[in-house]
C-alpha cells in the first residue's frame, strides 16, 4: 500500500475512477463521462503546492486525492478544496479514513491552513467521513445542481488544520 504523487501516466486510471462516480449522482456534478484528454489541463494545473496523490495496492491505483486553490486570490492561499475519489471495489473498507488522515498531514506540509470539502448533501458516506474528522458545516447551497431533472443541494465542509 502506497500513497504517492500522481504522474501524467496515472491520468487514465484517475479518470477511470472519476468516471465510475458519475452515474451514481453522488460525487460529481459531471453528468457524462469525461476523457483523459478533457482532464489533461485539470491535471496539469496541479502544482507542488496543490498536488494530486494516488493510493496504490499491487501497482493498481484504487483512489486519488487532490487539492485545488480556493477562489484564486492571494489572501486565500492557505485555503484549498480537497477531493477524494475511491474506486467502487475499494469503497467501504476504511480507505477514505486513511486518505483523510493522509490529506490532513500533507496539508500541514504544504502550508495549507484550511481544508474545504464541497459535498452533495445526499452523499452520506462522504458527509459522515468529513464529520468523523472534525469538519464542520460552513455552508449550504440548496438545490444548486440539476441532474436528471432533479435538484441537488451542496454542503460546504471546512476545517482549520493549523
Amino acid at each position: 500500500m502506497t500513497t504517492r504523487l500522481a504522474t501524467i501516466n496515472d491520468l487514465s486510471e484517475i479518470v477511470a475512477i472519476y468516471n465510475e462516480t458519475i452515474a451514481g449522482r453522488m460525487v460529481t456534478a459531471d453528468t457524462e463521462e469525461v476523457t483523459v484528454e478533457e482532464k489533461r489541463e485539470w491535471f496539469n494545473s496541479h502544482t507542488q503546492k496543490r498536488p494530486i496523490y494516488v493510493y496504490c495496492e499491487n501497482n493498481k491505483i484504487l483512489a486519488w486525492l487532490s487539492y485545488k486553490s480556493f477562489y484564486g486570490r492571494p489572501a486565500y492561499d492557505g485555503t484549498v478544496e480537497m477531493s477524494i475519489y475511491i474506486t467502487a471495489k475499494a469503497q467501504g473498507k476504511g480507505l477514505g479514513k486513511k486518505l483523510m488522515e493522509f490529506a490532513q498531514i500533507q496539508a500541514k506540509q504544504l502550508n495549507i491552513r484550511v481544508l474545504l470539502g464541497f459535498i452533495f448533501s445526499h452523499n452520506l458516506p462522504s458527509v459522515n467521513l468529513f464529520k468523523h474528522f472534525g469538519f464542520d458545516v460552513w455552508g449550504e447551497l440548496p438545490n444548486v445542481a440539476m441532474m436528471d431533472s432533479k435538484l441537488y443541494s451542496l454542503t460546504i465542509f471546512g476545517k482549520h488544520v493549523e
